[in-house]
C-alpha cells in the first residue's frame, strides 16, 4: 500500500511539473497597445491556439506573430496615409488559411512648423539628392528586414527626457509640407546616454543626409528601431544589444532645430507610434 501510495505521490509530482512547464509556456507577455488606427498597431487574435505558430501576412509583408497566454496574435502596423475602413490579412495554420478584416479608424494629427536653418536640409541640391536616394535604398532595405526570433515587446524609453515632438505630425518646414513626423522626439542635451529599449541585434549603423549619425536595431519578426541625430555611435553592424545597453549618444546631425534624440518604430516595413510599445505602469 505505502509503495502504491508512493507511486501515486511520483506521477502527481510529475502532472505538476508538467503543468508548472505548460503555464510557463504560456505566460502573457507586454504586448503593444491596440490601437487601429493609420501610424497606429492592430493586436490581431488568431483563432490558432496549437504548440505550433500559425504564420500571418499582409498581402506580400510577413507578420510578427507572439504566444501571448493561451493564445496567437498577430501584430500589424498601420501606414499613416491609410484611409479609414477594413485591411485584411491572411492567417496559415498547418494547411488551413483564413483570411481576417481589420478595421481602421479615423485619426487627425496635428501640423507642426519649423524653421531649419541651414537650407540644404529643406532644399537638397543635386549632390544631396543623389545621396538622399542612395541612404533611401539602404534604409528601405533595413526596414523590410524580417528574422525568425520573437520579439520582446515592451520597450523602455531608450533616453531619459521628457517627450516632445509626437508621431505623426504633419511637418513643415520653412514654410514648405514635408513627410509627417515618422517617430517620437525625446527632449535631452548633447552626450546623454541612448540605450536599446529592448534585446536585438544592430542591423546598420551610418551617417546619413537628413537623420545624421544613426543606429538601426533589429528586434525579430519585422520589428525595428532607429536612433537619429546621434553625436556618437558606441556600437557596429551585427553586434547583439542588451535591454538597457547603451547605443550612442544623443547630439544634433542631421536635420534638426537642436539636439534631441529622434527614435523610430517600424513594423512590418512601416513606421508606426513608439509610444504604443512602451510599458505603462
Amino acid at each position: 500500500m505505502q509503495h502504491l501510495q508512493g507511486r501515486q505521490a511520483l506521477s502527481l509530482l510529475r502532472l505538476f511539473c508538467a503543468l508548472g512547464l505548460t503555464l510557463a509556456s504560456a505566460a502573457s507577455v507586454a504586448l503593444p497597445q491596440h490601437n487601429p488606427v493609420p501610424g497606429g498597431v492592430a493586436v490581431i487574435e488568431l483563432a490558432a491556439t496549437g504548440a505550433t505558430p500559425p504564420t500571418a501576412r499582409w498581402g506580400e509583408q510577413p507578420l510578427a506573430v507572439l504566444r501571448d497566454g493561451g493564445r496567437w496574435v498577430a501584430l500589424l502596423g498601420i501606414p499613416l496615409d491609410t484611409l479609414p475602413g477594413a485591411l485584411e490579412i491572411s492567417v496559415f495554420s498547418g494547411s488551413t488559411a483564413t483570411a481576417l478584416s481589420v478595421p481602421v479608424h479615423l485619426k487627425n494629427y496635428p501640423e507642426q512648423r519649423l524653421t531649419i536653418k541651414d537650407k540644404r536640409k529643406v532644399e537638397p541640391n543635386p549632390d544631396d539628392l543623389a545621396r538622399i536616394e542612395r541612404e533611401r535604398e539602404i534604409t528601405e532595405a533595413i526596414k523590410r528586414r524580417f528574422s525568425d526570433a520573437a520579439p520582446a515587446t515592451d520597450f523602455m524609453l531608450p533616453a531619459s527626457g521628457p517627450l516632445s515632438s509626437r508621431f505623426g505630425l504633419r511637418r513643415v518646414f520653412n514654410g514648405q509640407p514635408r513627410n509627417p513626423h515618422a517617430g517620437l522626439d525625446v527632449a535631452v542635451g548633447t552626450g546623454a546616454p541612448v540605450k536599446a529599449p529592448a534585446a536585438g541585434i544592430v542591423a546598420n549603423t551610418g551617417d546619413y543626409f537628413f537623420n545624421g549619425n544613426t543606429v538601426f536595431v533589429d528586434h525579430g519578426q519585422g520589428l525595428i528601431t532607429a536612433y537619429m541625430h546621434l553625436t556618437r555611435i558606441d556600437v557596429r553592424s551585427g553586434q547583439p544589444v542588451k535591454k538597457g545597453e547603451i547605443l550612442g549618444a544623443v547630439g544634433s546631425t542631421g536635420r534638426v532645430t537642436g539636439p534631441h534624440l529622434h527614435w523610430a518604430v517600424i513594423l512590418n516595413n512601416t513606421p508606426v507610434d513608439p509610444e504604443l510599445f512602451l510599458v505603462r505602469p
